[in-house]
């Protein structure tokens, strides 16, 4: 019976543990992307686009942002996605960096 009793325990841990560790990877997946970030530094990216380096990067126009741009992964509404130029990042629907596509349609 003890024996038992034991491995109900250790099963119960282990799956918490497994479980706390898919929601912390899970969330490291999802972080928001920094400005300092390697990545976003060197493709000029700021996370509200009106701040963009319009002297370093004179392709910027108003209007331009994450949410128009081609490579943005969100849905309409949404105030951050994924962009595969940033792996495991969400860009600011609001930002912008110099591989800005427009959207087609």
């Amino acid at each position: 019976m003890n024996n038992r009793r034991q491995f109900i325990l250790q099963v119960s841990v282990a799956s918490v543990g497994s479980g706390l560790f898919l929601s912390a990877n899970t969330m490291a997946q999802t972080a928001a992307l920094a400005e300092t970030d390697p990545q976003a530094v060197a493709l000029g990216y700021k996370a509200l686009a009106t701040k963009a380096d319009t002297k370093k990067y004179p392709k910027y126009a108003a209007g331009q942002n994450c949410k128009a741009c081609a490579l943005y992964a969100g849905k309409p509404g949404d105030a951050a996605a994924a962009c595969p130029l940033f792996a495991g990042k969400q860009v600011a629907a609001v930002g912008w960096c110099s591989a800005w596509v427009k959207k087609a349609g």
